[in-house]
């Protein structure tokens, strides 16, 4: 810490700064104190006296870094987006259809991950279906 100490003539107080604080944690924090002489209050008449804490930065050291474990990312589900894909569910109006997949949903729970989208629209003007990954077949 370093030992200068602030004056303020027109007051009559003196602070050595910065302060270091030490919180409920057992942090330590640097405290600048500003002596702001335009901000009169005007029920005191006195002057403001703005306080701001901010904590102190440690130097990294090589022993004190602890490594993160990387994340294994799961296997992708279904396939890859842009991959084409033949359409094996019966009542869709793409049966034996080729399409480009959209995009995949990764969660496994959904029940219709894969958006895939076509050249020709069907009766109601769509190009795009969700469908099951037992419902599809990649085509390379």
């Amino acid at each position: 810490m370093s030992d200068c100490v602030m004056i303020s003539a027109s007051a009559g107080f003196q602070l050595p700064t910065p302060h270091s604080i030490i919180d409920s944690t057992g942090k330590s924090s640097n405290m600048v104190i500003l002596f702001n002489s335009h901000c009169r209050n005007a029920t005191s008449g006195g002057f403001r006296l703005l306080a701001r804490a901010a904590e102190e930065i440690q130097p990294a050291d090589a022993d004190d870094q602890k490594e993160e474990p990387k994340t294994v990312k799961p296997p992708q589900i279904g396939p890859k987006r842009g991959a084409k894909v033949k359409i094996l569910r019966k009542e869709s109006y793409w049966y034996n259809s080729i399409g480009l997949v959209v995009a995949v949903d990764q969660d496994p729970k959904a029940r219709y991950p894969v958006v895939v989208r076509f050249s020709k629209v069907n009766y109601a003007n769509v190009s795009t279906n969700n469908y099951a990954l037992d419902e599809i077949e990649e085509i390379k």
